[in-house]
């Protein structure tokens, strides 16, 4: 029979906390110490501003008796859910203890989750995830999808209402990265965190093939070949730091601005070594992220995806201390041609800045779509629609400048007016066509110079007139199709201008649907 005094009621709850404190056991957060991984509450503590952690469910249990499970149960069932602040704005964040059934996720830990998630769509704060799962407890059943499948669907109503960030550190499989995969940004740690959904002895044994952990889920797999994964850290000590400085550029939620942040780096500041970065000849390389550099704020960016169809670069930086998201062709990969890879990483990342107020600045030189057989099979139409979609879809102020190329159907998928551009400015070595002038002329004039004494006097006349016609970016201002032909030192200022005048910007009207049906 339980005492009813004071003090044996609060001796009773510490002992209770202290349980779910320990959780898998002291022994087994050891052996993951040793491993270079932190224990799931530790990581909480090292993420969140110090003291401000509030726990929430610490003594929640499993319900499941099955295979003898009410003599293995655990106090907090392998999961440490709460919210606290980090750099004095609340979050969510929830942390899978794999000391616990593996990490494995049953009926009463996903309530835990789910019961969070709901709590930070409510209060409109950010959530954060901290990964560590062997999938679906098998001892929880069928019961399993009122917890664990009751994830996707609770992620899904999050998306595009608050940002959802992932962290996974340490083995995530089966169903266990569904739920990282249906967020915002995914984070994983080199050489301990591996995601896949069929393990290395499975695959073995039904393909036959023979891959290690690190071939089959690794970093390198995820941040340069699949493109599940934004952001990768050496060690889990760096993983706080890099969290905290991607929530620097976001909003808590879908009705917020970003956060302004005071920059002494002057609105009208010259770029004038923008032209010995940038060469005037289309033919020659250069690195976008040099141009990046110089106009932003204190050249101070953060690039997503990085690693991953580097012919296009995505990234947060700041303007005039406001923060927006860059879509940018790189010459230096492929020329900057747009490949189904850069293509999905572009329109994801469009639809992210959109859903969270964040201004776009797409910087352009671009040579068309990736051609070949195998992008055509593989569906390279399909694909290049999704930037199409991305940016007509678009409601936060776009503004765009070509630099350099911009040819065929590339023209819209890096967003001029016609796909929803408010301001489309060009320096003075841009070139517009449907295709590169040798290749028009080769169409249009085929014949006049197959029928030529000299062709090829005929053919280099033909590609000069077609150039100082119709590919100068002074025929486009002509036809009001760009707001400005401005000088590359001028890049900085003339967009920051731009941004400050659009930051009232109002949506036209559009017709009411559901949603729309992007072409996945």
């Amino acid at each position: 029979m339980r005492k009813r005094d004071w003090e044996s009621l609060l001796t009773e709850l510490d002992e209770m906390e202290e349980k779910a404190r320990i959780s898998g056991g002291l022994e087994k957060q050891q052996k993951e110490r040793q491993k270079g991984k932190m224990t799931a509450r530790e990581r909480v503590f090292a993420l969140l501003d110090p003291n401000t952690f509030v726990e929430i469910n610490m003594l929640a249990e499993t319900q499941t008796f099955d295979f003898d499970m009410q003599k293995k149960k655990i106090v907090g069932d392998g999961v440490i859910t709460g919210y606290g602040r980090i750099e004095d704005r609340r979050v969510f964040v929830f942390s899978q203890d794999v000391t616990v059934f593996g990490g494995a996720t049953g009926r009463a830990q996903g309530e835990q989750i789910n019961y969070l998630l709901r709590l930070a769509r409510k209060t409109k704060a950010p959530i954060i995830g901290l990964y560590e799962s062997a999938g679906g407890r098998l001892q929880d059943g069928i019961e399993n999808e009122s917890g664990y499948g009751r994830t996707f669907w609770e992620n899904t109503q999050c998306s595009g209402v608050i940002p959802q960030i992932s962290a996974v550190l340490g083995a995530c499989t089966g169903g266990g990265v569904y739920s990282p995969a249906l967020t915002d940004f995914i984070i994983q740690v080199e050489k301990t965190s591996h995601m896949f959904i069929t393990g290395p002895t499975v695959i073995k044994a039904v393909m036959g093939e023979d891959v290690s952990f690190e071939d089959l889920g690794g970093t390198k797999i995820h941040t340069e070949k699949s493109g599940v994964v934004h952001f990768s850290v050496k060690r889990e000590e760096y993983l706080a730091g890099t969290i905290r400085r991607l929530l620097s550029f976001l909003p808590a939620n879908n009705m917020e601005k970003p956060p302004i942040v005071e920059t002494n780096d002057s609105n009208d500041r010259d770029v004038p070594r923008l032209q010995e970065i940038v060469p005037a000849a289309h033919n020659k390389c250069y690195n976008m992220h040099e141009v990046i550099r110089e106009i932003v704020d204190n050249g101070d960016y953060m690039e997503v995806q990085a690693a991953f169809a580097r012919n296009i670069i995505i990234c947060f930086a700041r303007m005039a201390g406001r923060t927006v998201g860059i879509v940018a062709n790189q010459p230096n990969v492929t020329a900057g041609v747009i490949d189904i890879d850069a293509a999905d990483k572009a329109a994801r990342f469009i639809r992210f800045c959109d859903a969270f107020n964040i201004p776009l600045v797409t910087l352009v030189d671009v040579p068309g779509y990736m051609p070949g057989t195998q992008q055509e099979c593989q569906g390279i139409i399909r694909h290049g629609a999704k930037m199409l979609y991305a940016y007509s879809e678009a409601t936060v102020p776009m503004i765009s400048v070509v630099l350099r190329k911009s040819y065929g159907g590339a023209i819209p998928a890096m967003c001029c007016h016609e796909t929803g551009a408010d301001q489309f400015f060009a320096w003075p070595t841009a070139e517009f066509a449907m295709m590169g002038s040798e290749a028009a002329v080769e169409i249009l004039y085929r014949t006049e110079i197959k029928q030529a004494k000299d062709p090829e006097v005929v053919r280099q006349e033909k590609i000069k007139e077609y150039e100082d016609t119709f590919s100068t970016p002074y025929f486009a201002a002509s036809k009001q199709y760009v707001d400005a032909v401005i000088r590359p030192k001028d890049t900085r200022s003339t967009i920051i201008n731009a941004l400050l005048m659009l930051e009232n910007k109002e949506a036209d009207p559009r017709p009411w649907r559901k949603h729309g049906n992007i072409p996945l």
